[in-house]
């Protein structure tokens, strides 16, 4: 491709609202068109890159036996009342009426419209397993949209189903799709970590988030240095400290704390640390108030308490609901609840003095011990874990909390989405007995692994793409316009384009104008003709993500390029790989 003939308008700053490098470098180098909030228009640049990503997905997918479909964005909304997630999710699923006032939804994602489709034509064992895939537009109406192409509310992404005859069958698929994701990632040039995850609304019996450590992610994650242990930080399990028992315990007394509200006023006015407090928050679970209680020094892990009542709801309880129990917001304890749900962590152990709220205006609680002055019926392990924790996998290794971005995401659903209450998928096994059909599901987000991508690989003069997912290959910028030297340029594009993706940045734009474009726009390989290299037969080589530069006789080029080429593939040797024995 000709750059004097190419869609390709590069910008020399990107807009206020850009602040990660993959949205700055994705706006000023020409790759994406911001239409609105979270809604881009992938240009010829952003597009090539894509489709690159795209094949390897297809490659690997293709590997492991699966095969390619494409279903609807609108979905019919009775699907989703069947299993439920028309009701239960939020108003991140857009939903509609057509012109007969029937219901349909904006597919987010499309567990129901694939298991409609398993439901009509898997009838016998013979016919699984068996996984289905797309790359299809998904449509989330995110409340805030951010960093360009990482968070949007319209966006391509693969999603993978696959259907098996039952729980062992789909233990035995799994490795291959997660050894997969971890080749797509490493083809892409990305380090993925695995990491346990919850499961949240997709539902089912586990799943992994393969993280890229960054410090733009919106994620945090734990990790292990010793033994490798890693789960998302709402997941995460560490061992908690537990503090020493109190050999004679005082009696509970109430103190006026007027004023004194944070935990840090607190700390300062009784003279304790964090841990020496209980920290209560009120939520309202499925319609259904529910105190959470964890030590001062942890906070309350929404996914953990979610998990534990197994509620699909779980938002913060409102104060007149509070005050309705006769519980005071700002002051919240455990002391004296009746009538109410409530939940403890297991760091709160008996033996030991606390300081709690005291349910009344500027009143807080000392000297409150566990069992004496309120009764522990419910515990459970709800609290997040915290940078330095012991891991719980290994007991001895300091845990490190990292900030990450979700490449992708693997579940083992189950039977939720095929349950006689939800979709009712059935195949008659060999005996002609009917049994019920077990899935799994597996998303990765087109446009956030290309963001991912150029978060990874960039500096400060713009991305620096691996050859795998480059929108072309080489660079070839012609300094000066003598006949000489455009003659030497045409001869190269002619000669090196049968074997390689160039671009031929052919411009009347100056030296400076078209070497900071190449930059920019990260190609792998810059190749540069000027008249002095010209004249010595020779062409000069950048390779982009390090910055080496040297002098190649043209006669020796194709050669040259081809050893470069091959020390830049994207290696899949070495990955942490799960065991498909």
């Amino acid at each position: 491709m000709r750059y004097s003939q190419a869609f390709i308008h590069t910008l020399f700053e990107a807009p206020k609202e850009a602040e990660t490098p993959s949205h700055i470098f994705l706006l000023r180098g020409s790759f994406v068109y911001p239409l609105a909030a979270g809604l881009y228009s992938l240009l010829p640049l952003g597009h090539r890159a894509v489709e690159k990503i795209k094949g390897i997905i297809r490659e690997e997918l293709d590997a492991i036996g699966g095969m390619e479909v494409t279903m609807p964005v609108v979905n019919p909304a009775e699907l989703w009342k069947k299993t439920g997630r028309f009701f239960n999710i939020g108003e991140e699923l857009i939903r509609f009426k057509d012109r007969r006032e029937r219901e349909f939804v904006l597919a987010m994602t499309h567990e129901e419209v694939v298991t409609d489709m398993a439901k009509q034509f898997v009838r016998s064992y013979r016919d699984l397993p068996v996984m289905l895939y797309q790359i299809q537009t998904k449509i989330r109406d995110e409340a805030r949209p951010r960093a360009g192409l990482l968070r949007v509310r319209e966006f391509q992404m693969k999603d993978a189903y696959s259907f098996h005859p039952d729980f062992a069958d789909l233990d035995v698929y799994y490795p291959r799709i997660f050894n997969a994701y971890l080749r797509i990632f490493a083809r892409c040039g990305l380090k993925s970590t695995p990491i346990e995850a919850d499961s949240g609304i997709m539902g089912g019996s586990g799943s992994h988030e393969f993280m890229l450590e960054s410090a733009h992610g919106e994620d945090h994650f734990v990790l292990c240095p010793a033994c490798g242990y890693s789960a998302n930080t709402e997941k995460a399990v560490g061992v908690k400290a537990e503090r020493t028992p109190c050999a004679e315990p005082l009696a509970m007394e109430e103190v006026s704390t007027p004023g004194v509200k944070t935990i840090a006023d607190l700390m300062g006015f009784f003279g304790a640390p964090e841990k020496h407090f209980l920290k209560t928050v009120a939520y309202i679970a499925d319609g259904s108030p529910v105190l959470a209680v964890v030590r001062g020094d942890f906070n309350v892990s929404v996914t953990k308490l979610a998990g534990h009542l197994k509620a699909v709801h779980l938002d913060y309880a409102p104060e007149k609901t509070l005050l309705e129990k006769g519980l005071n917001p700002g002051f919240l304890s455990p002391v004296g609840v009746d009538g109410m749900r409530v939940v403890f962590d297991t760091a709160i152990t008996g033996g030991a003095l606390y300081i709690a709220g005291g349910n009344a205006p500027d009143m807080h609680l000392k000297n409150v011990l566990a069992g004496r002055d309120f009764e522990v019926k419910e515990r459970a392990d709800i609290s997040e874990v915290r940078e330095g924790d012991r891991c719980a996998a290994c007991g001895g290794a300091e845990l490190r909390i990292k900030r990450g971005i979700e490449l992708g995401h693997t579940f083992k659903l189950g039977t939720k989405y095929t349950a006689a209450d939800s979709m009712d998928v059935t195949y008659l096994d060999g005996a002609g007995a009917p049994n019920r059909v077990v899935m799994g599901c597996y998303g990765i987000g087109v446009e956030r692994l290309l963001a991912s991508v150029i978060e990874k690989w960039h500096d400060e003069g713009g991305m620096q793409f691996p050859v795998s997912i480059a929108p072309y290959q080489i660079i070839l910028s012609q300094l000066g316009n003598q006949p000489e030297v455009v003659a030497m340029a045409e001869r190269l594009y002619s000669k090196l384009g049968a074997a390689r993706e160039i671009l031929y940045d052919d411009r009347g734009e100056s030296p400076g104008v078209k070497l900071k474009d190449a930059d920019l726009i990260g190609i792998p390989v810059r190749l540069v003709v000027s008249r002095k290299l010209e004249k010595s037969g020779e062409v000069e080589i950048k390779i982009r993500q390090t910055g080496e530069v040297k002098i190649c006789p043209e006669s020796e080029l194709e050669a040259t390029l081809e050893a470069i080429f091959k020390r830049l593939a994207p290696s899949i040797e070495n990955l942490p790989y799960m065991d498909e024995g």
